[in-house]
């Protein structure tokens, strides 16, 4: 699955009771539980991944390079992608892309078992991956309407952030032991096995396509998307507020590989699982907190936190104060992105969800893919302790762009289906 993080609007964080009552439906039920499944592979392989990179090369920058080369496909193909899913059978665009991730992670396994990999191919499969992961994110998130009744939408996008989370926690550890065990391969290849759940999922759905958008060219839907983009300033907010954050807050996930190498794979797994943890705990306090605070407030006094604990994760080397660090980064990273994926999940009408949600994306984690290697640069000439205290300087500053482009999306419901004739 792709990495992505979806919550429900503000206005439904008051209705907690019924946050279970999705399950009940049989088709969202089962795909959340090969969603949460397919989740769980993709956190062993970017263990897998990150760790075998420490084995092959010494360099920090290659380090780094693992988590670009997963995110900068976004700067190719997202809009397209975003484009497609509100053209085309979402169905079969995501039957092709789930395959796609199983025929990358299957051959990356195969090399890797056989000891032919090198750090340019693990580069380039990870890249593979990243690319299917792109093309898969705004269908994936666009058909939640679809697969749920209308009522309880909101409760089952909050159960996808709950999953996605159960996943962080379980899958780097259970990533770590595997890789201790019997080595990074393995990983790829029970990720590559995880995909079949919701394979299996797709082609049993008795999908109904949506309404085709009046222009056949995924060019003419890109700049519709740019058109509506130009005239929505809470959209631009979103945009930029966003590209602010991301870029700083890439450091610390890229970086974590090489703070935590003498602690072994297994404990960067633990380290990772305690990042999960802790973005479990933010989603259950987040209810409480946005009754008290505005939602800038929020992301402003996260941040803060967020870059503190970036720059002790640099100083910090017993692993015990780093486990609280990153759990303690967790919550703060959650609290973060709940408020962006708020506006951004509520921003547009349902015909312009998908193009919408993929410019996010690409702000997001074409951010996260530029700041991978930027830090990765800074760490190889400068050291990593270094490189997280400017990126924690950079998040700092980047809460500036609070005083004009404020987030607002207090009064923001989901926009019914609409679709061009």
């Amino acid at each position: 699955m792709a990495d992505h993080i979806t919550i429900p609007s503000p206005g439904n964080f008051r209705r907690a009771e019924s946050a279970l009552a999705p399950l009940t439906e049989p088709l969202f039920r089962s795909l959340w539980i090969a969603a949460v499944i397919s989740y769980t592979g993709t956190w062993m392989q970017n263990v897998g991944a990150g760790w075998l990179m420490t084995e092959l090369s010494d360099s920090p920058l290659m380090v780094g390079l693992v988590q670009a080369a997963c995110s900068v496909p976004v700067f190719l193909v997202i809009l397209p992608a975003g484009a497609l899913a509100d053209m085309r059978d979402r169905r079969r665009l995501l039957l092709f892309t789930q395959s796609w991730m199983v025929l990358a992670a299957a051959a990356l396994a195969v090399l890797t078992l056989f000891g032919a990999v090198t750090p340019w191919a693990l580069l380039f499969f990870t890249f593979l991956m990243g690319l299917g992961a792109v093309m898969n994110d705004p269908a994936w998130q666009a058909i939640t309407p679809e697969v749920i009744s209308p009522e309880r939408h909101a409760s089952a996008v909050a159960l996808n952030s709950a999953g996605f989370n159960v996943a962080r926690a379980v899958g780097p550890a259970l990533g770590g032991i595997v890789v201790a065990a019997a080595g990074s391969g393995w990983s790829f290849l029970l990720n590559a096995a995880s995909f079949f759940g919701v394979i299996l999922f797709l082609y049993k759905w008795k999908y109904t396509p949506q309404a085709a958008l009046p222009t056949r060219r995924v060019r003419d839907a890109i700049g519709e998307g740019f058109r509506y983009v130009r005239g929505a300033p809470q959209v631009r907010s979103v945009l930029i507020r966003t590209g602010a954050f991301s870029i700083g807050a890439a450091s610390l996930l890229a970086l974590l590989p090489v703070v935590c190498q003498p602690h072994g794979a297994q404990g960067y797994g633990f380290l990772l699982t305690c990042f999960g943890l802790g973005a479990c705990s933010g989603a259950a306090l987040l209810p409480r907190l946005r009754l008290r605070y505005s939602m800038d407030g929020l992301v402003a006094g996260a941040t803060v936190v967020f870059a503190a604990m970036t720059l002790l994760a640099g100083q910090v080397h017993i692993f015990e104060w780093l486990c609280l660090v990153l759990f303690t980064a967790g919550a703060a990273w959650i609290g973060i992105l709940a408020c962006f994926n708020v506006v951004a999940q509520t921003m547009c009408p349902s015909w312009m969800r998908a193009r919408a949600l993929s410019m996010y994306l690409l702000v997001l984690q074409g951010g996260m893919a530029a700041g991978s290697a930027l830090w990765g640069t800074v760490a190889a000439r400068r050291g990593v302790p270094e490189a997280l205290a400017w990126s924690a300087l950079a998040m700092v500053v980047g809460l500036l762009t609070i005083t004009r482009h404020r987030l607002s999306a207090a009064e923001l419901e989901m926009a019914p289906e609409v679709v061009g004739d």
